[in-house]
């Protein structure tokens, strides 16, 4: 801008239009007249980082040529620019600056009165109020962008709570359900150690099977919460393909489970899909813990614009659980179910005959 400026004060097609305010008897532009022309464009390449500096030297330029009567200029239309740059990045002194400036050319005006300046009060005080509408013009800009970077501030503290919350739900899922499998595994290896030592070994590779997977994805999870400016979700969730191994490890638990699939099954986001993976793991981990060795049916149902995942565990519920309960499981996934815009319902069943978990999840294919 400052180049710019400087190659238009001296060209001949624009040279004479700038702001003028004292009027007084033209003289040769001559040698001090070019300097105070480059006075008023050169400090513009400091306006941002120095805005106090650059101000006051092209105020000061300006003033000087205002008495002197040098020609007008197109040069002169720096002191506004400086002007819209002090309102919109000086960050101290600036009443200090403003109550100078205007003292400066409440001086500027008695000066050019008594050397005979045409222009009267009126006309001074018109100029005085255009400079302060472009000094409050960069001033609102200011503004703006301090409310600004707080907006994103406080969205990036939104979406990082957002986030968190997130992972302490999937952290909650992951360790819940393969724990539990896991304990519910080893009372099924004692019981076989006891009675059918020869299947002792299934069990126990179940047992393996089940940690293995736990470890895998909470190294995915881990992965997650790594500054690494990347984002991998969409290749490190579960995927709905993988509901199956969820049924399979709750069988190799020694629950009958019975899995049920209605529809075609259409590429989603991979939002949606977690949630979907959720519920059934959710469901699956409640009926392990509550109603071990109790048939559960799985139905997973896809429509067009959403999926419907049904999980029921007939039955009565047992008095003691294998694992303890922290009662977060079916309200974090009833509100991760309703951020993508579903309903999650559950509920015992009639005469105390089971336990009913249903989600409808919306989700336009991918």
């Amino acid at each position: 801008m400052a180049a710019t400026l400087t190659v238009l004060a001296f060209a001949p097609t624009v040279a004479h239009i700038g702001p003028e305010i004292g009027d007084l008897p033209r003289r040769e532009t001559g040698g001090i007249g070019a300097a105070l022309t480059l006075a008023m464009c050169l400090p513009l390449a400091v306006r941002t980082r120095m805005p106090a500096a650059c101000l006051s030297i092209i105020g000061t330029a300006f003033a000087i040529g205002q008495v002197l009567g040098y020609p007008d200029t197109f040069g002169k239309v720096g002191i506004l620019l400086a002007l819209y740059a002090a309102g919109a990045h000086l960050t101290r002194f600036r009443r200090a600056l403003a109550a100078t400036l205007t003292a400066g050319y409440a001086v500027l005006a008695v000066v050019l009165h008594n050397l005979g300046s045409p222009q009267r009060f009126p006309d001074f005080l018109a100029f005085y109020f255009v400079l302060v509408v472009i000094w409050l013009a960069g001033t609102g800009m200011r503004r703006w962008r301090a409310e600004e970077a707080e907006r994103r501030r406080l969205a990036a503290e939104v979406a990082a709570a957002t986030e968190r919350a997130r992972i302490a739900r999937d952290l909650h899922d992951v360790v819940t359900h393969h724990v539990t499998a896991m304990v519910v595994q080893a009372d099924a290896a004692q019981f076989l150690l006891d009675s059918a030592p020869d299947r002792t070994g299934t069990g126990l590779r179940a047992i393996s099977d089940t940690g293995r997977r736990a470890l895998t994805e909470l190294r995915t999870l881990l992965g997650i919460l790594e500054a690494t400016g990347e984002s991998g979700t969409a290749d490190r969730t579960p995927a709905l393909g993988k509901v199956a191994d969820l049924v399979e490890q709750a069988r190799l638990a020694g629950q009958p489970v019975e899995w049920t699939e209605q529809g075609e099954q259409r590429p989603r986001s991979v939002d949606v899909e977690l949630a979907t993976y959720r519920v059934v793991q959710e469901a699956l981990t409640n009926a392990l813990k509550h109603a071990t060795g109790n048939p559960t049916q799985v139905r997973i149902r896809h429509g067009k614009d959403h999926i419907e995942v049904e999980v029921i565990t007939v039955g009565p519920t047992a008095g003691d659980t294998a694992t303890p309960s922290g009662g977060r499981g079916l309200t974090g996934l009833r509100e991760r179910v309703r951020m993508l815009g579903g309903d999650l319902v559950s509920g015992g069943l009639p005469d105390d005959d089971g336990f009913r978990v249903w989600a409808m999840i919306p989700g336009s294919p991918a």
